[in-house]
């Protein structure tokens, strides 16, 4: 099969890690890809968002599946175009990618479908979202209603903080995404990650992870995109899984099939746990970054298998296996992330780093006169497996500790959750 994956993250290193390592695969190409990517595909340079430019490349090179990693080209509607286009595609489409392209979208669908979810308004000025937050107070949750790369949303816990998130995506930090905003109850519990390939009619659990969005040691200061993750997330247990099926997943895959929009791609369901049972956070519609991951080192099935079944509706006739092992990934981000992150500094030792089954995802990296460089926010991603979370985490902690970056940073604590538990047994 030859193969065009799209995106340039540490979750798309990740999928071309897994995709090349397919009998299926004759050839694999990547756009626009990074320096990692390029170690296992063919980087070539198109513009994403001109869906007609890449699907003459996918004429023309005979593309048998495109890929795509991340989710603005989906909200953008790129799978339908390329459908239309008789091009195969695993993802969704723009319909079915409101789930994520519009927070609201899926509070709605929720209320209308009784899938278990925060308490919330939706607001498109501020005077009224600022009315609401005063009666409701705090803790509460603000979230900008469209993309916002994972910096979209604000857990207040204070008034103070709450207004001035409002004031925030009213007054554009966040774009047209700011232009709606959605106040969101404060839920308690633990928050976990659970994944379901879907084919507009079957969802096939694909794993569940735990991810961690604070920048800080102890979960403190604001959210990022992800500084770390590990799976299997141990508060998904069997039974909670089912839960989620029954309770959260089919009946969305049910609600979108209704509203003309089934659902084909990566469902990824983040979720609060508690006592009471799962309450969805918030759909996204590809694998998330840096879950994928630890995903893909888990996973014991040839990834282009289940993505051929996904984009061909044969997920019924399809099962998944994991590998034992725990995996837990860290992520090394560029100082000044989540702010203005600082660039074109050199990464020594990756390739000494990437050694005894531990792989180094790129996230956001360049190569500047054949030194390898700072390009991103989250630049590497440190991966490991082992038979606990603790060992996997010292196993990845090992390996970062051998990447010579002064002007690089990460948290030292990623897998605290499952370590103590570990730990207390």
């Amino acid at each position: 099969m030859r193969v065009l994956l799209i995106g340039s993250g540490g979750r798309e290193h990740a999928l071309a890690w897994k995709i090349a390592a397919s009998p299926l695969l004759t050839k694999l190409y990547a756009a626009p890809g990074n320096p990692g990517i390029g170690q296992e595909a063919e980087l070539v340079t198109l513009d994403i968002a001109d869906h007609a430019a890449v699907a003459r490349f996918c004429t023309e090179k005979k593309i048998d599946l495109v890929v795509v990693g991340p989710e603005g080209p989906l909200v953008a509607g790129i799978a339908d175009d390329l459908r239309a286009a008789d091009i195969r595609v695993f993802g969704p489409s723009r319909a079915a990618a409101r789930l994520e392209g519009s927070k609201g979208f899926t509070k709605d669908l929720c209320a209308k479908y009784d899938i278990p979810t925060a308490a919330y308004g939706r607001f498109g000025d501020l005077a009224s979202a600022r009315a609401y937050v005063e009666k409701m107070g705090a803790p509460i949750v603000i979230k900008a209603d469209g993309l916002a790369a994972g910096k979209g949303v604000t857990v207040a816990m204070t008034l103070t903080e709450a207004l001035a998130a409002l004031d925030a995506c009213f007054e554009g930090s966040f774009g047209k995404a700011g232009a709606e905003v959605v106040v969101e109850e404060f839920l308690v519990g633990e928050e976990a990650s659970f994944f379901c390939l879907c084919d507009g009619v079957t969802a096939l659990p694909f794993g569940t992870a735990q991810d961690h969005k604070r920048v800080g040691d102890g979960d403190v200061g604001p959210n990022t995109g992800g500084m770390g993750a590990y799976s299997p997330a141990p508060v998904m247990t069997p039974e909670m899984i089912d839960c989620t099926m029954r309770e959260i997943v089919e009946p969305t895959m049910r609600g979108m099939a209704e509203l003309g929009a089934p659902f084909s791609g990566v469902l990824f369901a983040g979720l609060m746990i508690s006592d009471k049972g799962p309450k969805l956070i918030e759909y996204n519609t590809r694998f998330g970054d840096p879950e994928c991951q630890v995903l893909m080192m888990r996973l014991k099935d040839d990834l282009l298998v289940l993505l051929n079944a996904a984009a061909d509706g044969q997920l019924a006739h399809t099962s998944v296996r994991w590998r034992d092992e725990t995996a837990l990934t860290v992520v090394m981000a560029a100082r000044g992330y989540p702010g203005t992150p600082e660039k074109g500094s050199v990464i020594r030792g990756v390739e000494e780093a990437a050694r005894d089954g531990v792989e180094v995802f790129h996230a956001g990296t360049a190569i500047n006169s054949g030194a390898l460089v700072a390009n991103g926010g989250r630049v590497l991603d440190i991966t490991a497996t082992g038979g606990t979370v603790g060992e996997a985490q010292k196993r990845a902690y090992a390996a970062l500790d051998r990447i010579d970056w002064p002007q690089g940073f990460c948290r030292r604590d990623i897998g605290w959750q499952a370590v103590a538990r570990e730990q207390a047994r």
